[in-house]
């Protein structure tokens, strides 16, 4: 059976029938809580032309064929091509009906590794918020560099989405290995159904392109650390 969706204005997701999804429930504050639903919300810090919303909307493309209802939407307004930009995921059991850019993340994903050190990339965080960052630092290095992070070394994670998407892909597209990441972190989903539907949400591409984005993704999900 095909998935059904529509994409309102925020490109929510609204679906109809259900497959395995592993969700992680993290404490969440307590004006967010719902009886028996924790949403999951992502947050993306990326350049305009880095491929996070389609990042966003990728996984949202994967997650509508478990069952669940997701946003993935991004504010940018008129920002040229490497300008920041922030990118939204919201995961839940309910209708979301929310379309705050403020969240509480779960996950922050930082696909350019400048904006580790310019962006807040902190803002609003919980205790449980877990951090994916790109990076040809160490984690150790990294979190030296960044006062905010010092506190939290246990739920940050760094990989090198930019030479993984340049050695894969052939581009310096990083979204890609950052949603293998984000699969491995999360434990979202078993790579090999994560694979399987993003085969299909690239199908439209040539299949070089989709070898190589299959390519970044697992290499992404081995290497994080």
């Amino acid at each position: 059976m095909d998935s059904f969706y529509t994409y309102s204005k925020y490109y929510s997701f609204f679906i109809k029938y259900e497959t395995p999804f592993k969700m992680v429930k993290n404490t969440i504050p307590h004006n967010r809580k719902k009886i028996g639903v924790v949403m999951t919300e992502i947050r993306w810090h990326s350049r305009a032309g880095q491929g996070a919303v389609t990042g966003a909307k990728g996984l949202g493309d994967v997650v509508s064929t478990t069952g669940k209802q997701v946003q993935a939407y991004a504010l940018y307004g008129s920002a040229k091509r490497g300008a920041a930009m922030n990118a939204y995921n919201r995961i839940d059991d309910e209708p979301i009906i929310n379309h705050e850019t403020k969240m509480f993340p779960d996950y922050v994903l930082v696909i350019d590794p400048a904006l580790a050190f310019s962006d807040d990339i902190t803002k609003n965080d919980k205790p449980t918020t877990q951090y994916i960052i790109t990076t040809h630092l160490s984690k150790d290095e990294l979190i030296s560099q960044i006062p905010a992070l010092s506190d939290k070394k246990d739920r940050v994670f760094v990989v090198d989405c930019i030479e993984i998407s340049l050695s894969t892909i052939g581009r310096a597209i990083p979204n890609a290995p950052m949603l293998g990441a984000l699969i491995k972190i999360s434990n979202m989903f078993e790579l090999d159904y994560f694979l399987d539907r993003m085969k299909k949400v690239l199908s439209k591409f040539p299949q070089k392109i989709i070898d190589g984005n299959m390519k970044a993704i697992t290499r992404a999900y081995n290497e994080v650390k």
